[in-house]
């Protein structure tokens, strides 16, 4: 389970980021709304512990422009408001816990795997978008009710666009989820597969893509 820490504290944030990397949590601890903002550009989380209190905004504000973008990864936000009013507003804004300071590191950990449970148990195993249709237990994908065969990678690569529909997805991001890997970005591959996939999943009367290619950045399913 990956693992942003969005925290201020330096001795809270050293605390948690330690105790998540000792049971096998791989952690990105930033400190600011905005370092949060360029993480989650960069990378695909499972989980995210959100303070609210940040030097550079409303943590609140951050949760709320991210599920606005469609971003559905796990939050659970961390605070020291203890006013039931503030945990009202934060679930109702699209945090799926809540964890008031101080804390023991115990049910942190417990809630952190309770979600990663929730979010397995309420996974999608169809998803569908404008036509394009996906069965993730049957592996069969069909456009406009038509099969269409994928391998694999191609497979994995539309399911992954699927999940985060109208998100820009950054080279790095895909090779990560679809790799399990780093290579050499110089490299073309992602724009290989996703060229693949234009020509799976085009109407014959419409020239526009699914994906459209964000200059420098990545691709995003439109």
């Amino acid at each position: 389970m990956k693992v942003l820490l969005v925290e201020d504290d330096r001795k809270l944030g050293q605390f948690v980021k330690k105790g998540l990397e000792e049971v096998a949590y791989p952690t990105v601890w930033v400190r600011s709304g905005k370092e949060a903002d360029d993480a989650v550009d960069e990378t695909a989380f499972d989980v995210i512990i959100l303070d609210i209190g940040l030097p550079d905004g409303n943590g609140l504000e951050l949760l709320s422009r991210w599920r606005k973008t469609n971003l559905t990864t796990q939050i659970l936000i961390l605070s020291a408001r203890h006013e039931v009013d503030d945990k009202i507003m934060g679930l109702n804004l699209g945090a799926d816990d809540y964890l008031t300071k101080p804390f023991s590191f115990g049910e942190l950990l417990a809630r952190l795997r309770s979600l990663a449970r929730r979010h397995v148990g309420q996974k999608k195993t169809v998803l569908e978008h404008r036509g394009i249709r996906l069965d993730l237990l049957g592996r069969q994908a069909t456009f406009e009710g038509e099969a269409v065969s994928l391998t694999q990678r191609e497979f994995a690569l539309l399911e992954l666009f699927l999940q985060n529909p109208a998100r820009v997805l950054t080279r790095t991001q895909i090779v990560e989820k679809i790799w399990d890997c780093h290579f050499d970005l110089e490299t073309n591959l992602v724009d290989v597969y996703v060229s693949k996939l234009r020509g799976k999943l085009r109407r014959n009367d419409e020239a526009e893509s699914f994906f459209q290619t964000v200059r420098g950045v990545g691709y995003k399913l439109i």
